[in-house]
């Protein structure tokens, strides 16, 4: 399961350098393949291939009024491969479709990651925090 925030700059190249406390877990389980896709809150979202490959199977099978939903996730998903130091391509595409230039966050989300453009986070967040929490938290005890 991954958990945290990670504040991580792109380098020149577009590439995402993976924090070591998820890399040696991500090496293990997924032999350092990953899949990137669009995620519809903006960012994109980043999975180990196993994970994927049950996500994408669970998209796949959706009913065709859902036709539009699979091309965006299934239709944006690139492979991608960590390198010997740990590091990914964000691929230009995705890049711009999730406004990411340089600094990001990589959010751990359980079985994959999010990973956002750092400026537009923090003003997704700030507006979150102002307005009322979900009804699925008035019984959620903190």
């Amino acid at each position: 399961m991954f958990q945290g925030a990670s504040f991580v700059t792109l380098d020149t190249k577009g590439r995402l350098s993976v924090p070591t406390r998820h890399r040696d877990v991500l090496s293990a389980t997924s032999a350092s393949q990953l899949t990137m896709t669009k995620h519809p809150h903006g960012c994109l979202m980043i999975f180990p291939r196993s994970e994927w490959e049950k996500f994408r199977d669970r998209i796949a099978s959706l009913p065709m009024q859902a036709q539009w939903w699979k091309r965006i996730f299934l239709g944006n998903a690139m492979d991608v491969d960590m390198d010997a130091t740990g590091r990914v391509l964000v691929s230009p595409e995705l890049r711009a479709a999730a406004g990411i230039s340089k600094d990001t966050v990589l959010l751990g989300m359980g079985n994959y990651f999010e990973l956002w453009d750092a400026a537009t986070y923090s003003a997704q967040e700030a507006e979150q925090m102002k307005g009322e929490m979900p009804d699925v938290f008035k019984d959620f005890s903190f």
